[in-house]
Parts: C-alpha cells; sequence; structure tokens
C-alpha cells in the first residue's frame, strides 16, 4: 500500500481495523460457502434416494432422470411393509445393536475404570494385550470365533452376533482416555466421604463421563447396525436376518423390476440412524471438546 493511498483511506475513514474486519468477513463467507457445497455434494445421494423412493414406475424407467418427482406415489412404501418382512428385519437389528450398544457400554466401561482408577497387579499387561489386538485383523479371527459361537449353541440367534463385538477391544481403548483424566482429587474426596469403589463408579465416573459413553454408543450402534459379514455367516433364517442383510435379499431379487423399492428400502434402513445421529449429536461434539481440552 502507498502512501498515497494510506492517507486517501485514512481520509475516507478506512483504517487497518477496518481493513482487517472486512477480510475477516469475506474469508467467513468463503468458508462457510466451501462448506455448505461439500455438504451438498454429500446430501445429493440422499436427495436423489429420497426423490426415486416416492416416484411411479413410469418415471423411474422414464429416458430423462426426474430430481423432482412430478408426481408422487407411496406404492414402493406400502409393497415394503405388506409384501417384505422388513419390519421383522428392523426389530432384529434393533434387539442386536442396542443389545451390543448397551453390553459394550456396561462391561468396557467396567474394564476401562479397573485399568485406570484401580491398582492391581498385571493391568499393565492386560491393556497392552487390549492394544496389541488391534492389530489382529478381524478376519483372522472369524473362523475360530465361529467355531466358539457353534460350540456355545449360538449359531442363528441373537447373542451369537452380539458376542463378538462386546469382546471388542475398541470400547475400552477408547474410554481409557477419558478415565485417566478423571481428577484424583474428586476421587479422594468421595473416599473421604465414604464411597465405595463401586458407588464411585456408579455416582462418579459414569456421570462425568456421559459425553464419552454417548459418543462410544453411538459408534458401536451404528457400526453393529451396519454390520454385514458376520451376521449373514451366523444368522441362517430369513426372519433372524438384518436390516443389511435384508437389503441385499431386495437387490439381488428386486433391483431390475423394482428399483423404487429398492430406493423406498434404503431410505427406511438409514433413516433411524438419521434420527440417533440427531438425538445424541451434543453429545457426541462434548466428548470430542473433552478429550481435546484434557490431558
Amino acid at each position: 500500500m502507498s502512501t498515497k493511498s494510506f492517507l486517501n483511506d485514512i481520509r475516507n475513514g478506512e483504517t487497518f481495523e477496518n481493513q482487517d474486519a472486512r477480510n475477516l468477513f469475506f474469508r467467513k463467507i468463503a468458508l462457510y460457502a466451501g462448506l455448505y457445497g461439500a455438504a451438498l455434494l454429500f446430501i445429493i445421494p440422499y436427495l436423489w434416494m429420497i426423490s426415486r423412493g416416492f416416484q411411479p414406475r413410469w418415471q423411474l424407467f422414464a429416458a430423462e432422470p426426474y430430481l423432482i418427482p412430478r408426481e408422487i406415489t407411496f406404492q414402493w412404501y406400502s409393497f415394503l411393509f405388506e409384501g417384505t418382512p422388513i419390519i421383522r428385519w428392523t426389530i432384529n437389528t434393533i434387539i442386536i445393536a442396542g443389545g451390543a450398544t448397551l453390553a459394550v457400554l456396561l462391561v468396557d466401561s467396567m474394564i476401562a475404570y479397573s485399568l485406570t482408577r484401580l491398582n492391581w497387579p498385571g493391568k499393565r499387561v492386560v491393556f497392552s494385550v487390549i492394544v496389541a489386538s488391534f492389530m489382529v485383523p478381524g478376519i483372522v479371527n472369524l473362523i475360530p470365533v465361529y467355531q466358539i459361537i457353534v460350540e456355545l449353541g449360538l449359531l442363528n440367534s441373537y447373542l451369537g452376533v452380539m458376542l463378538p463385538v462386546i469382546a471388542g477391544p475398541i470400547g475400552v481403548f477408547m474410554l481409557v482416555q477419558f478415565f485417566k483424566d478423571f481428577p484424583d482429587e474428586i476421587e479422594e474426596s468421595a473416599r473421604i466421604d465414604g464411597f465405595s469403589t463401586f458407588q464411585i463408579y456408579t455416582r462418579l465416573i459414569l456421570p462425568m463421563m456421559k459425553s464419552a459413553l454417548t459418543a462410544l454408543g453411538l459408534f458401536i450402534f451404528i457400526w453393529t447396525w451396519n454390520a454385514f459379514l458376520w451376521p449373514l455367516i451366523l444368522l441362517q433364517e430369513e426372519s433372524m436376518y438384518t436390516l443389511p442383510i435384508g437389503l441385499v435379499v431386495l437387490q439381488d431379487t428386486m433391483t431390475a423390476q423394482q428399483p423404487g423399492l429398492i430406493m423406498a428400502s434404503a431410505l427406511f434402513a438409514s433413516l433411524p440412524l438419521f434420527i440417533v445421529f440427531l438425538l445424541l449429536q451434543k453429545q457426541l461434539v462434548e466428548a470430542v471438546q473433552m478429550q481435546g481440552t484434557v490431558g
């Protein structure tokens, strides 16, 4: 900036502060434009799925695709609920995903509490084994775990699908990072007040780590909801299928004849996850902020 232009800016009321504020304003506009543009790219496939699920057959097979339906129909959803066992598949998925999530939160929180807040011999070795198990690909354990499930008589059962999820190391590893940052002063004060170890765990640790537990629960629920390979191997009856398996069955049998049905079923299967995420997004953000500000 030349001296002459600088003096002109001063005469016109322009200062460095005003220029910085204006530059910051334009940077914010560019940032939000980029974020909303990227979000739109992710939303377009879902908008296409929603649109195709409400289009009649003649629009689905028209030479010109329609993003906005000229005519709205509910025939695909009517056939989906009346002609397929998708409600049964949804119930199966909710039972498996919900049961596995609750079990992981209970078991892994107790393990993480014992590893971080209690003193007992060998806990470092145990935690090292848990961390080392991340290096073993899940596919390697597929046959041994399947044999164990068969020996336990849990083939084609909900519990058989949930057990490998409950035994996974991700929950313990994640909760250890949060539990080890719990203030020692609070725990010592609780012990002075007569709190037992179990009371500290239930009345202090769990309530104060609600955001971390919610984040872990959301991750486990989504991962279990979308699981395909293990339920496909273990569940042998169509009435026991989960939604991912059921959607593949529908795609294999009706993709060419009923594309609207496939879009409707995909929307129905993804809607519960979207609702769960909206309900728990506040706790998820709090967990990320908590982990980023402690330690």
